[in-house]
């Protein structure tokens, strides 16, 4: 059985909206190489949406992109990407995958197929099966802004504390902070 690793920017004040992480050569890489170390990933279907109107793009080379832009786009587009949905049941991008039914049923099975372990990237699904039990990981690219709006990490909350423990924090040159912890409880 794979682990379900949770992986977001966030603000110090608990923003986790996109456009207000720092996205450059120094960032791009380690996300990259968690995608390549995990055998799938897993969104929601808005996430999806996002990630679908503008990746498959520059992995074609229809979008300028930096090196580590584009390569995260080659890759992102090669991988397995599974799609939590109750609305919507065409996924066109390649190597997509619907999720439907029971979301705890449907995602164990899931880690259970993936030995490498499965990537969840969207807020609102991570902090659903964050309610299931089935988190496993968190990696946070910590950014150093305060930016004083949401959405914010956990918003609805969680049924208890998670304990976790810390596996790594690896400073980065431009103030942001690459966490890695795993559940302790």
């Amino acid at each position: 059985m794979g682990l379900l690793t949770f992986s977001i920017n966030i603000t110090l004040d608990g923003c986790v909206d996109h456009r207000e992480g720092i996205a450059d050569e120094k960032t791009h890489p380690l996300f990259t190489q968690l995608m390549d170390e995990s055998g799938a990933m897993l969104w929601g279907r808005t996430t999806y949406e996002m990630m679908e109107s503008a990746w498959p793009a520059v992995a074609r080379g229809e979008v300028e992109a930096d090196s580590t832009m584009r390569e995260w786009a080659v890759k992102l587009d090669a991988k397995p990407k599974y799609v939590v949905s109750s609305t919507r049941e065409d996924f066109p991008w390649a190597n997509s995958h619907r999720i439907a039914g029971d979301l705890r049923e449907g995602v164990q099975n899931l880690k259970d197929e993936t030995p490498a372990g499965v990537l969840v990237g969207s807020v609102s699904l991570a902090a659903e099966l964050d309610r299931l039990g089935l988190v496993d990981e968190y990696r946070f690219l910590v950014q150093p802004r305060i930016v004083g709006h949401g959405p914010t990490l956990y918003e609805r909350g969680l049924p208890s504390t998670r304990r976790l423990a810390l596996i790594s924090a690896t400073p980065l040159q431009n103030g942001a902070i690459w966490t890695h912890y795993r559940r302790a409880d």
